[in-house]
């Protein structure tokens, strides 16, 4: 997508309040990726990606940034934690899995990209597979109406919805089991590694005419797709589009003199650096090169610095911007101008049980005022507080909704507020005489 740094920007304020600082050093990254697309491939070869590091406390848009950055480009992303890996030698998680991961990710969008191409045409042969075997199975309806008009009346009511829950026994491609190979690790399909080695196998099986449908369009599409292509495809993105988000990048941050449980702390940098340099890993759909691939790195750093990293990784990092702790007007916006907002989100779901919520300016004054507080009196978490705030405040209301309950109409307002989160604000106001 060909957007502009100040587009980018706009495009994230919509889901992430303050933060410009972050916010520009992201967008400015992703318009280099574009502008070395449109270069010679000698001169492209030698622009790599500017990796960023992220520093600021938990919940004020770090992977929010980075998750929407990547989504707003389609470009495959996925986000690991730096404390999962240990170094070689020790048991743990094998920092090439984040590079495996990211290109399982290109697949799946490639994947995705390539079945919407064909949907249409999958569907219309799923559909006449399906009304064939509707056919046989209502014969006895059929009577003296010519076989082409039966299948036409047929295909109009599959459209229709009419079969959705008629139960059909057909056959279905058997899909092997996922098997969990690595204890604590994801579960695996044994199809997704061993791929044409094993026979394609079908079995009989009793569903319901839109949950073989489902199978049917699926089927068909892996049929009109050439899987050698997505695999290339999904190569290519992952390598010059991918997006790797590191957090808790501060936790592998120790000093040298270091032992017992931190003994593999700066071992674990070390097993990263060669991966944020640029070497070749080898994945299951071919090798793939990390040179391009753009790292944002992320850490609270309260203890640690990043001075305190293992200077070769530092300088792989060399943009580094600093997100600040939100503010009672942040949190104000984050509750009123972002796109399905909280107070938006705890609407629609109420309304569902014909509860209209409505919150008043003050309300939402109140509640960002305490949030603001009791981030400042007890652990700073960020917007995440305005979940445990909303919780408390609206838990009378969702615990009676439903059921036998009438509609009505809730209006939330300050005197609401403070009754309902008299509690946290009691406990709040000892913190402040707590040492």
């Amino acid at each position: 997508m060909d957007l502009s740094p100040k587009q980018i920007v706009n495009e994230l304020n919509k889901h992430i309040i303050g933060q410009d600082e972050a916010k520009k050093a992201v967008a400015i990254a992703l318009r280099n990726r574009y502008r070395r697309a449109q270069l010679s491939p000698e001169l492209r070869e030698e622009i790599t990606p500017k990796n960023i590091i992220m520093k600021g406390p938990t919940g004020v848009g770090k992977t929010e940034i980075a998750r929407r950055l990547a989504k707003l480009v389609k470009a495959p992303f996925i986000k690991v934690e730096a404390t999962k890996y240990t170094e070689v030698g020790y048991v743990g998680k094998d920092v090439e899995g984040m590079v495996r991961d990211l290109v399982e990710c290109a697949f799946r969008l490639v994947k995705d990209e390539k079945t919407a191409e064909v949907s249409v045409k999958a569907t219309d042969v799923a559909e006449r597979k399906m009304v064939n075997l509707l056919a046989e199975i209502k014969k006895a309806d059929r009577g003296e109406t010519p076989r082409e008009i039966f299948e036409a009346n047929l295909l109009e009511s599959l459209r229709k919805g009419v079969f959705d829950s008629m139960i059909i026994e057909t056959e279905i491609k058997d899909e092997p089991k996922n098997m969990e190979l690595i204890p604590g690790g994801a579960a695996i399909s044994l199809g997704s590694i061993f791929g044409e080695m094993l026979p394609q196998r079908k079995r009989k099986r009793k569903i319901s005419v839109k949950e073989a449908m489902k199978c049917f369009i699926e089927e068909e599409s892996d049929k009109l797709i050439d899987d050698d292509a997505v695999k290339e495809e999904a190569l290519r993105r992952a390598e010059n589009d991918g997006i790797i988000f590191i957090d808790e990048i501060d936790k592998i941050a120790g000093k040298e003199n270091t032992s017992g449980a931190d003994v593999s702390r700066e071992g674990v940098q070390r097993d990263i650096l060669p991966i944020v340099e640029g070497s070749t890993v080898m994945t299951k759909y071919g090798a793939v090169k990390t040179d391009y691939i753009l790292f944002i790195a992320a850490g609270a750093f309260h203890v640690a610095k990043v001075e305190d990293l293992i200077p070769e990784l530092q300088g792989r990092f060399p943009v580094s911007v600093e997100l600040q702790s939100l503010t009672k007007e942040d949190f104000v916006n984050i509750l009123t101008n972002t796109e399905h907002s909280l107070t938006q989100q705890y609407a629609v779901l109420l309304a569902v049980d014909h509860i209209d919520l409505r919150f008043t300016p003050d309300a939402i004054d109140a509640i960002a005022e305490i949030s603001e507080e009791i981030n400042l009196t007890s652990e700073d978490i960020g917007a995440r507080r305005l979940h445990t705030v909303m919780e408390y405040l609206l838990e009378d209301i969702s615990f009676n909704a439903g059921g036998d309950y009438p509609p009505v109409t809730v209006e939330i307002n300050r005197a609401y507020v403070e009754e309902h989160l008299s509690k946290i604000t009691r406990d709040r106001d000892l913190k402040k005489y707590v040492l």
